[in-house]
């Protein structure tokens, strides 16, 4: 297991000190889990359920379109 420092000022140690306490964690283990979770790179699952969900969600090319569809009719004033 590789080993880094941090340096960080006094208010963010007692934040990461706070936080790690609260969960019952060691400091390392909670900074560990931190980065895992946030310096990943792919969606969360609950990201990619939302594809297609949306069926009238327009897409790219249908922005790109030289005709887009007329605006939804407006009532007056």
């Amino acid at each position: 297991m590789s080993q880094i420092t941090l340096y960080l000022d006094d208010a963010t140690q007692t934040l990461v000190e706070q936080a790690s306490e609260a969960n019952g964690l060691s400091k390392s283990r909670w900074v560990a889990e931190m980065i895992r979770k946030y310096a990943r790179h792919e969606w969360p699952a609950e990201c990619l359920k939302l594809a297609g969900a949306f069926p009238d969600f327009p897409l790219c090319d249908d922005l790109n379109q030289p005709n887009p569809a007329a605006d939804a009719p407006r009532i007056g004033f």
